[in-house]
């Protein structure tokens, strides 16, 4: 039926997005909001874009040829986008949607002035804005006119920025149709925009105001700077006034023109602090209907505010949901594991159950609540400490938020301030008997739940996990293994206090490190050089390995066996993977591919290190390293005893490198230990999922990662799975990759990420935290996956965060600099026993510091310079 191409606003809601769009569902929908007033209108359905393009089938062709294009590709881009463009404006449209088009116009006024904007069903989403991908006219005059811009407004579906969006969010362009608005103008005094949570901040109770005089595209296109104002509940509590010398108006005839503003109205607000007010009320119910904070376009008319669009705000980091009204303060758990990428729902819900304090998922990323701890004296001063230590950009952050007297309730000292931060840990002596009982018991732990695993499948399979949970938070919280994990720490801390007090030098623990022994994460990267010297003297391996580096191809290594020198090659490779095969870049998240699952990742790793090292480099490093740290353990010493009370202060010192050299390496192990059993879990789960496969009732493996623990259990269970909930998973966890998740989050949604506040670094430096000693000039290699590296000697590594899965690179570097860290996470505990400069917590490291750079990374005090 004819009626079926064009539908009045008030026929449609924000669940009719395939019929009209975002822009059009969301109208429709706000058009029903009460007291919320939106200029009348009617949607040109997708069903007429369909079938303009069913006019042209060259098209498909097109398209076909534009979903293989590199987004990169911008000059083929931009050509058959154009041509594309060219062909849909060029089809006449067919005479009965021309009349459907033509008596909606009728009904509303012919001749009257209108919008006509583009509406895709990629458009105004949860996930994806889509803010000005396509195209908008206003103030189109008449018949002829108004179905010239729909033609236009349909083709706007391909413009360039259209076409590189989609395909920079992996949409397809055939799954995407145009509908197209037609709405009455109105021709404000002012207009502007409304973000109904702070999209800075993204603090929820804060609303921000934007506006100028006349049409809202004066803002938009950033032809003028708005005036802007914040409101927390109900008052105006901050303004800021600008000097607005241009306006957008419509024009009698059509179309629009910039015009000069008046001198004495170019410094007047264009919304009174009353108007601003009712107008952010307006927005609180418009968000109430959507169900989450909104964008809101709107323009002030003699008789009031109209609302021309709305759609989610999809830069802000989403809220852990919380079972009170109370206020909530949130730590970011990826900074302290180093993984601040997000996580699939399997590898959240398992990380949540083996941890041994709750945590909150938000943004596909985890938080602790902290707002216990911080609420009694005795219980913050610890968490501050341990926090500064490790990262003190949380530290400021929490600091910060503690500052606003209102927000974290105090509770006496003998409240529930819950344990020390870190757990209790007396001292222990420097027995390295105690690592090795431990590292055993670790090790017996596995084998065991290795071969308890064997016989179990289905329902019975997630019991058995369930009990293999509480075994594995039971091994993590042995007290031995915290007093373990701590005494190193805590005497690395002890060594560096003191010695800058006796001593003057800052961070003496980092050389006194060097070469600990039992470190598995540095014997890691070590381990991966003997390998490289099994591959460097036969040129057929190396030869076959670069072919292989840029493919996923992971049966190379049974291709390797077939070479000359490739059995000797394969199994070193094989008896590496034996060893580390479980880890992998993110290993926090059980569904990302282990390097035994993709041994394809090391190769170029391995090909570096045949490049770049001679024979036998690991035994010489570790040894060098052991008699650097020697050397330095004397000479410290030595000036000790030469200071006032000196034996005493020598003999402590002795007992906290003794401390340390016993217990630091231990410190990477329970992580480890974790990451092993975790590899043993998801064997486990995936024979699960094949057996699922096989059943018919899922189309791939890899959907269980889509799925929590329980609901993967109650799949199992049932035999049964919801693909809509897969497949909204999916979409979300595309827009968490986009998210930078905070430091610090409370529940009023506010990102708090801290800073450095230091005034003793040079202009224009990067200040970040050091954590291993040292000043190192190189080329700066900015790498963001494991797998596109390529480093020479000398390259300095900077990336936005290191897990022990990195340390392979560590090797071949002269020094590291990474945007999250902290004093003992992994990237600084291994780059201080390689020697290696390095500075961490240097925010927007990998934006700031462009590849192929020379820098000068300053390890001892803290900041990079730029040199070229």
């Amino acid at each position: 039926m004819i009626e079926q191409y064009v539908l009045d606003l008030q026929e449609v809601d924000e669940t009719q997005v395939a019929v009209v769009g975002g822009k059009g569902a969301h109208l429709g929908g706000l058009s029903r909001i009460d007291s919320i007033r939106v200029p009348a209108g009617f949607c040109v359905t997708t069903d007429a874009f369909r079938r303009i393009m069913a006019e042209a089938p060259s098209i498909g062709d097109l398209l076909d040829h534009l979903s293989r294009l590199n987004p990169d590709d911008r000059e083929s881009v931009r050509t058959l986008s154009a041509q594309i463009r060219r062909t849909i404006e060029g089809i006449s449209i067919p005479d009965d949607l021309a009349a459907a088009i033509t008596r909606a116009l009728g009904r509303l006024g012919e001749e009257a002035a209108y919008a006509v904007r583009s509406s895709a069903t990629a458009e105004d989403l949860p996930t994806a804005s889509f803010a000005g991908q396509q195209d908008t006219y206003l103030n189109v005059v008449g018949p002829t006119a108004i179905l010239q811009h729909v033609s236009r407004c349909w083709a706007s579906l391909f413009t360039e920025r259209a076409v590189t969006y989609r395909q920079r969010n992996g949409i397809d362009h055939r799954t995407v149709h145009m509908a197209v608005v037609v709405q009455q103008m109105v021709f404000p005094h002012a207009a502007g925009i409304l973000f109904t949570a702070d999209p800075v901040t993204g603090n929820r109770k804060v609303a921000t105001v934007d506006a100028g005089f006349g049409l809202g595209e004066a803002l938009v296109s950033g032809l003028v700077n708005p005036d802007v104002f914040k409101v927390r509940d109900g008052e105006v509590v901050a303004k800021a006034i600008a000097a607005k010398q241009r306006a957008v108006h419509a024009l009698p005839a059509g179309g629009t023109q910039e015009v000069a503003v008046d001198a004495q109205r170019q410094e007047q607000p264009a919304l009174t602090d009353a108007q601003v007010v009712r107008l952010v009320q307006l927005g609180r119910r418009i968000e109430a209907h959507f169900g989450r904070p909104q964008d809101i376009e709107w323009c002030l008319v003699d008789d009031g505010f109209r609302i021309v669009q709305s759609r989610p705000i999809t830069t802000l980091f989403p809220i852990p949901e919380a079972v009170d009204e109370e206020n909530h303060v949130y730590v970011s758990v990826g900074h302290q594991q180093m993984m601040t990428d997000p996580m699939k729902p399997l590898g959240l819900s398992m990380w949540q159950l083996t941890a041994m304090v709750p945590m909150h998922a938000a943004g596909g990323r985890l938080f602790v609540d902290a707002t216990r701890r911080l609420a009694s004296p005795a219980s913050r001063a610890a968490l501050l400490d341990v926090m500064g230590r490790g990262d003190p950009l949380v530290r400021d952050a929490l600091e910060t938020v503690l500052d606003r007297d209102d927000f974290v309730p105090s509770l006496p000292d003998a409240g529930p301030g819950g344990p020390p931060a870190g757990g209790a840990s007396a001292p222990i002596e420097p027995d390295p008997a105690i690592v090795t009982e431990l590292t055993e018991r670790s090790q017996a732990s596995v084998a065991a739940l290795e071969r308890d695993i064997r016989t179990k499948t289905g329902p019975a399979l997630f019991d058995f996990l369930l009990e293999a949970f509480e075994e594995h938070k039971r091994a993590l919280g042995d007290p031995l293994n915290m007093q373990a994990i701590m005494a190193g720490m805590e005497a690395t801390w002890w060594l560096n206090d003191k010695l800058q007090e006796w001593l003057g030098e800052k961070n003496a623990a980092d050389t006194l490190t060097l070469s600990a022994p039992d470190n598995i994460t540095s014997e890691m990267g070590l381990a991966l050089l003997d390998v490289a010297d099994v591959i460097r003297p036969r040129p057929e391996v190396v030869a076959f390995l670069q072919s292989v580096a840029d493919v996923e191809d992971d049966a190379f290594l049974d291709e390797l066996a077939k070479l000359p020198g490739g059995t000797e090659a394969r199994d070193a490779i094989e008896a590496y993977l034996d060893r580390y095969g479980m880890r992998c870049v993110g290993e926090i998240d059980i569904t990302r591919p282990r390097w035994r699952e993709r041994p394809t990742t090391l190769v170029p790793v391995i090909l570096d290190n045949v490049r770049n090292f001679e024979p036998g480099a690991a035994g010489r490093r570790f040894e060098q390293g052991r008699q650097k740290a020697e050397k330095k353990e004397q000479e410290v010493l030595s000036r000790l005893r030469a200071l006032p009370d000196g034996d005493r202060k020598a003999d402590e010192t002795k007992r906290m490198i003794d401390r340390v050299r016993s217990f630091i390496g231990y410190r990477e192990y329970p992580k480890y230990g974790i990451v092993s059993r975790y590899f043993v879990y998801k064997k486990a789960l995936l024979e699960e999922a094949e057996r699922l496969v096989r059943a018919g009732v899922l189309p791939e493996k890899e959907d269980i990662f889509h799925l929590t623990f329980q609901e993967l259990h109650g799949v199992v269970r049932s035999n049964q799975v919801d693909d809509r909930l897969i497949r909204q998973r999916k979409d979300a966890f595309r827009s968490y990759q986009a998210l930078t998740p905070p430091r610090v989050l409370t529940s009023d949604g506010e990102a708090v990420n801290g800073s450095y506040r230091r005034d003793d670094v040079p202009a224009g430096a990067l200040i970040g935290l050091p954590v291993s000693a040292g000043t190192v000039e190189g080329r700066a290699r900015v790498i963001l996956d494991i797998a596109e590296a390529d480093l020479e000697a000398g390259d300095i590594l900077v990336t936005t965060f290191t897990d022990p899965s990195w340390s392979p690179l560590f090797v071949g570097i002269a020094g590291l600099v990474t945007e999250v860290g902290g004093l003992m996470t992994h990237g600084a505990v291994i780059a201080r026993e390689y020697g290696l400069p390095a500075v961490v917590g240097v925010q927007q490291a990998t934006r700031l510091i462009l590849d192929g750079q020379r820098i000068r990374v300053h390890g001892t005090d803290g900041y990079v310079e730029i040199l070229s």
